[in-house]
């Protein structure tokens, strides 16, 4: 009994404390709805410009965000969000940002750090490379296997990597080439030839590994600090394979004429749209874009990178393509580490297939946030059942299989036969999501498929961020859709509520100092001085003498306060041009005419006050309302989680 007794009171000071905890980390209340710490600081950080937090800060901002609060709720009170406007627009933002949280973090951050530290190694590789036919049966694999091991144990038994090459290799230029590739750096292969290249040390050879190509034995030549990327222009004199050496020899010739003139002051440009066989880049002057190692043939990639400096030029030199003369345009290094390098890396990866890295490892917390489950069936049966469907036959009849028969479960939401029917149907239209797939392997896929659906229509119960950036759309919609209801329409139509507001603070409203006049804008200097010109003989027609100057000067004719007006004169009188002013932000240059000077403070009429008049009384309006709504939704601050905020 007594033992009984102590549990009870451990079990109510555990909840009172829990309690007690969750009330310490409410920062604020407004009738029934509770505002956490974290959202408050969430919400702060994101839009306070001043820097450093202080109480002073926090203060001033709590107001506002009590004030939105209170406005969001009033936009649900009317039931804006049930608008099919408001839903519309906030499934289109849903849409719009849900593929950016659609990874697993966490792996694409290893993968772009990973991709960050392998740009800046340039590594020199040669390759052994044995293939294996695209349906190859298991004889023809077996045969491939054991000549990349004979190619291997050669290399084991100390024997030459390039002769090894040329005797095994299944790459035609490993004839010439004895298996140099020449350099490479991240990107420039597949992911997981990139991954064996940069895991093999300098002047060792890996283990054969197999790809869906056939088996790869690479070889570290060297490595070096990767040199980055360079813009060239070049001139190509094409040869074709079949080319005689007489052709060969001409094209050389022409080649060296065509150097000879460059060196000489000819224009780069103009000689390779005239000489250059290029199709994609002699009608740009030779220009190509921006290339790291491992992009273009070997032979023209260290021609380029070997060009000392800007605007330099190559000798002609002969690739597998004809006879390149090459002009260095500009060269960029390996960017240091930073968010922009990152996040540029980041959208790399994204588009590349080692992202497929990510999305397994998503794919399985998503199989365990949403309780996934694949009931039993009996595959051959499903597998039959399919095939009937899909060649539209009489389906046989099975005891466990049917349209309605679940396969799948996420979170006790049921998939059925029928949906497994219809991924098949349009997967089957698709080659290069059906080809050379059995029916249990389309099937895998088909669960990945349904899983990354599933979890991106339930997205916002999984990823705390993308639920807080949803909501944020959604309440910032609302917030202006209830102030266009409450006070913006309301102030702006409201002629009565308007003039009794001007009446009762006609002390607002007064006009400084100023004038009567005419302020242009010109597009140039040399515009403003020609109108300007046109205007001294005859200022009585500036409307029609504006109207023709093709819209490079802009007038706007009202009353105007000095500090609205462009000049740098200490007096100004009627019937007079100010100074021009530039203005850098856009480079346009203003001047005015004066016709009429205002040299004391006078009062606005309501029509001249309407504008500043409309935007008080919106706030008028707003304060009243704020009021009601905290009158309907007592506001309660806990002033100790609000003295606890980090500063």
């Amino acid at each position: 009994m007594r033992t009984l007794c102590r549990k009870l009171l451990m079990a109510a000071f555990i909840l009172c404390f829990a309690a007690l905890n969750s009330d310490a980390q409410t920062l604020f209340s407004y009738g029934e709805k509770a505002v956490s710490k974290e959202d408050f600081l969430k919400a702060y950080s994101k839009n306070n410009i001043e820097g450093k937090a202080t109480e002073k800060s926090y203060r001033d901002y709590l107001e506002l965000y009590i004030r939105y609060k209170l406005k969001v709720k009033a936009a649900y009170d009317l039931k804006l969000d049930t608008l099919p406007a408001q839903q519309t627009e906030l499934k289109n933002f849903r849409n719009q940002v849900a593929d950016t949280y659609m990874n697993d973090e966490e792996s694409l951050n290893a993968l772009v750090n990973e991709a960050y530290d392998r740009s800046r190694k340039d590594i020199h590789l040669a390759h052994i490379f044995i293939a294996v036919p695209k349906n190859a049966t298991p004889a023809d694999t077996l045969k491939a296997y054991q000549k990349i091991m004979s190619a291997y144990d050669a290399l084991k038994s100390n024997k030459d990597f390039g002769e090894t090459a040329a005797i095994w290799s299944d790459d035609a230029s490993a004839k010439k080439n004895h298996g140099d590739i020449g350099w490479i750096t991240v990107f420039t292969l597949p992911y997981e030839l990139e991954t064996l290249a940069y895991t093999t040390q300098p002047m060792h050879f890996s283990k054969p590994y197999r790809s869906k190509a056939g088996f790869h034995i690479f070889k570290n030549l060297g490595e070096r600090k990767a040199i980055g990327k360079i813009r060239v222009a070049h001139i190509l004199l094409s040869i074709l394979p079949n080319a005689t050496d007489s052709t060969k020899a001409a094209t050389k010739q022409r080649a060296d004429s065509i150097y000879n003139a460059l060196i000489h002051g000819a224009n780069f440009g103009a000689l390779a749209k005239k000489y250059s066989g290029d199709n994609l880049s002699y009608q740009t002057g030779g220009e190509i874009a921006d290339f790291g190692v491992g992009k273009y043939d070997s032979i023209f990639e260290a021609t380029a990178f070997a060009l000392d400096k800007d605007s330099a030029i190559s000798k002609p030199v002969l690739s597998s393509f004809g006879y390149h003369i090459i002009k260095r345009i500009s060269r960029k290094p390996i960017p240091e580490k930073s968010k922009e390098t990152l996040d540029g890396l980041k959208q790399r990866v994204i588009a590349d297939p080692r992202i497929n890295i990510a999305t397994k490892k998503l794919l399985a917390k998503i199989f365990a946030q949403t309780t996934f489950k694949r009931y039993p069936v009996n595959e051959n049966n499903l597998w039959g059942y399919t095939d009937s469907a899909l060649q539209h036959k009489t389906i046989p009849k099975f005891s466990t299989i049917d349209d309605h028969v679940a396969l799948l479960s996420f979170n006790k939401q049921d998939i059925y036969v029928k949906d497994w029917i219809d991924y098949i149907r349009k997967a089957k239209n698709t080659p290069a999501i059906s080809t050379g797939k059995t029916d249990s392997e389309l099937f895998d896929k088909f669960i990945e498929t349904t899983a990354l659906a599933y979890y991106r229509e339930h997205l916002e119960n999984y990823n705390k961020e993308f639920a807080f950036q949803l909501n944020e759309f959604k309440e910032g919609n609302l917030l202006f859709e209830v102030m266009q209801r409450k006070i913006w329409d309301k102030a702006a139509v409201d002629t009565p509520g308007l003039k009794d507001y001007y009446s009762s603070h006609k002390d607002k409203y007064w006009w400084e100092p100023g004038a009567d006049a005419v302020l242009f804008t010109s597009t140039s200097q040399k515009a403003a001085e020609n109108i300007k010109n046109k205007l001294q003989d005859n200022f009585a027609g500036w409307r029609k003498i504006i109207d023709s100057s093709d819209g490079s000067v802009q007038a706007d004719s009202g009353r105007f306060e000095m500090a609205q007006l462009p000049m740098a004169e200490n007096k100004l009188a009627a019937g007079q041009f100010t100074s021009f002013k530039n203005n850098p932000p856009d480079n346009t240059v203003t001047f005015a005419y004066i016709i009429r000077l205002y040299n004391e403070r006078t009062p606005r009429t309501y029509n001249e006050a309407r504008g500043f008049v409309i935007n008080d009384y919106q706030a008028f309006l707003e304060d009243k309302w704020i009021a009601e709504l905290k009158q309907k939704y007592p506001v309660k601050i806990n002033e100790a989680v609000l003295k606890s905020l980090p500063k």
